[in-house]
């Protein structure tokens, strides 16, 4: 299954359920109950009214594609080698899934958390990288970043609930946390092109929230059926998914789902995808330990030893050729 990733054998729309933010200030249990569910289930869930401002969004996606339309060789000048693709330009053919034989068909630009002089995290967390061109795009990105901030601070007190933690559980968790915000570019590709434009993976993060699904391409490998499903968001909603780190917290109650960006219809290859993943990270410090109260007789602790967010990440992107042993 893994090694047919064409869209012609993708299966039809996952029932993924399309929740609403706005209804967790009407009643947080409900949408608590509601969103935990959709990740016990699937590991992703759909979100709309997610309270970051279209106009900010629009801005955003402007600015992404005038980035990536800059010459190569300008693009190439924001690279740092040996830097992980912590921040600024990654190029084309750099990353690879785990296990995948051949290199994804994308480049990717990292935002980072703008941290202030002396922080206690700045010998963990990389400066940002900004370009020169095109104009106002600093600007727009920390404001994107703080937006997505908050908006996973309200998904995470829902699963904090859902978990039967206080609402505010992940709050000193994440304060000062190292989450990057990814500007996708998939390019247009050949028909014959070896690969996909993002080989089957999980994230290594907590939760990712991400922007421009409404392009077809995503898909989840679903566990109970073991078919690929497509994923489908109405236009404007957010679709969010466990990571790695909060399957390892919650002893795999909450788990990081496969999932995969397909190559187009061959009608649609000379199109450019564009998609913008929030990579939501605990701080470097935080310890990854495994919740009590997900470890029952029928699922015993798969994690005896614990590890902070700093190693943890670290070991996953040797893995993927970020950073090299």
């Amino acid at each position: 299954m893994l090694d047919t990733p064409t869209h012609e054998t993708a299966a039809a729309s996952a029932q993924v359920p399309v929740l609403s933010l706005a209804d967790q200030a009407r009643d947080p249990a409900a949408f608590a109950a509601a969103f935990g569910g959709s990740f016990e289930r699937f590991g992703f869930a759909i979100v709309a009214d997610h309270g970051v401002p279209q106009d900010l969004i629009d801005r955003a996606w402007s600015e992404t594609e005038a980035l990536f339309a800059l010459p190569e060789e300008e693009k190439r000048g924001y690279f740092v080698e040996g830097g992980g693709g912590a921040r600024g330009y990654t190029p084309f053919k750099t990353e690879i899934a785990k296990d995948a034989k051949h290199v994804d068909l994308k480049e990717f630009w990292h935002v980072g958390r703008e941290l202030p002089e002396g922080h206690r995290f700045e010998g963990q967390m990389a400066r940002n990288i900004w370009p020169a061109r095109p104009e106002g795009f600093k600007d727009t990105f920390v404001e994107l970043f703080a937006a997505f901030d908050r908006a996973g601070d309200r998904l995470l007190s829902a699963i904090a609930l859902h978990l039967g933690l206080d609402a505010h559980w992940f709050d000193p968790a994440v304060k000062d946390g190292n989450s990057v915000l990814r500007l996708l570019h998939y390019p247009p590709i050949p028909v014959d092109a070896e690969g996909v434009r993002a080989g089957a993976h999980e994230d290594i993060n907590l939760i990712t929230l991400l922007l421009g699904a409404e392009e077809a391409g995503l898909e989840l490998l679903d566990r109970d059926s073991g078919e690929w499903l497509a994923i489908k968001p109405p236009e404007g909603a957010m679709v969010v998914n466990v990571g790695d780190m909060l399957q390892r917290l919650t002893n795999h109650v909450m788990p990081s789902t496969t999932h995969r960006v397909v190559n187009p219809a061959p009608e649609r290859r000379g199109h450019s995808r564009y998609s913008m993943p929030f990579f939501l990270h605990p701080a470097p410090d935080f310890l990854i330990e495994t919740l009590p109260q997900t470890i029952t007789a029928e699922n015993p602790n798969r994690y005896p030893t614990p590890i902070t967010a700093h190693d943890y990440l670290h070991e996953r992107l040797v893995e993927i050729g970020l950073i090299k042993k």
